[in-house]
């Protein structure tokens, strides 16, 4: 018989809950999602972006950003739930990244279940899922480029997005999206930049 007495814990406090119980040898992509129940794009969404968002924490995102990008492409084409290829859900997380990931999700991502409620709701419907996807596989691209600190950026964009998604709160989407695009557009001004006087130096 279910306790109805016991608070329901919030989607950080399951994070939690399921970093402390992991195996040392921490868990795969596949048994994170089940174990945490959450099948909506936004929740798997969320908790991939963690580990990519914490600086210094190096092979972690680059394990799951491209399950990242298979989600986001999946919402891009319609998709009404979410799935992992065996590839990408066979990846395993350890202990000590697991507790990190949910360590960093309550120290920066705490506030967001302090100030999120349902508002412009029309940004977290189905008729702008799309449009959200394709900013969010841009974000997610942008995570592999291999230079220091370029995976932090994207994925706290990534993160605030798909909070957004989950507790249907048009303003975080909208956060999200601005802060993500400003990065890339950093990102595309200092490739070129760089290409630009890599030319230079190689011409005279």
């Amino acid at each position: 018989m279910t306790d109805t007495t016991r608070p329901q814990r919030t989607f950080l406090q399951s994070l939690e809950a399921m970093a402390e119980e992991a195996p040392e040898a921490g868990l795969s992509l596949h048994n994170i999602l089940d174990r945490l129940e959450e099948r909506a794009f936004g929740a798997m969404l969320f908790i991939l972006a963690l580990p990519c968002a914490i600086p210094f924490l190096y092979g972690v995102p680059q394990v799951v950003s491209l399950p990242m990008m298979a989600l986001t492409l999946q919402m891009l084409a319609g998709r009404e739930e979410p799935w992992l290829p065996e590839k990408f859900g066979a990846r395993m997380i350890n202990k000590d990244g697991l507790k990190r990931t949910s360590g960093f999700g309550r120290k920066w991502f705490g506030w967001l279940e302090v100030i999120s409620h349902p508002r412009l709701t029309f940004l977290t419907g189905k008729a702008m899922e799309r449009v959200v996807a394709l900013f969010l596989t841009a974000f997610c691209a942008s995570i592999l480029v291999p230079l220091p600190l370029t995976n932090s950026t994207p994925a706290i964009a990534v993160a605030i997005v798909a909070f957004g998604l989950m507790a249907r709160d048009g303003i975080l989407v909208l956060l999200g999206a601005i802060l993500g695009s400003v990065w890339i557009g950093i990102l595309l001004t200092g490739s070129t930049w760089i290409i630009t006087s890599l030319k230079t130096m190689i011409t005279g």
